[in-house]
């Protein structure tokens, strides 16, 4: 029985098939993605990595340091 089961179920699997074997040309039309990598634009793409690495970079400015040069910083006083 137990078998029988795991057949079945490899059986189903093989009917369904991997998604790269479907066609990537739905209806003909092309995804917004799909355009951009198409198009190249590599002085666009490079100006918002700029950006985002430029966001990324202010973000350390939100970390605090401790007051203290202690391990663990102490609530009392």
């Amino acid at each position: 029985m137990h078998k029988r089961m795991l057949v079945a179920l490899f059986v189903a699997t093989l009917a369904i098939g991997p998604a790269s074997a479907q066609d990537n040309e739905r209806g003909g039309v092309r995804t917004e993605t799909q355009e951009r990598v198409r198009g190249g634009g590599l002085t666009y793409d490079l100006i918002w990595n700029l950006v985002g690495l430029l966001g990324l970079l202010g973000l350390l400015g939100l970390h605090t340091q401790h007051d203290e040069d202690s391990y663990h910083p102490a609530p009392i006083e």
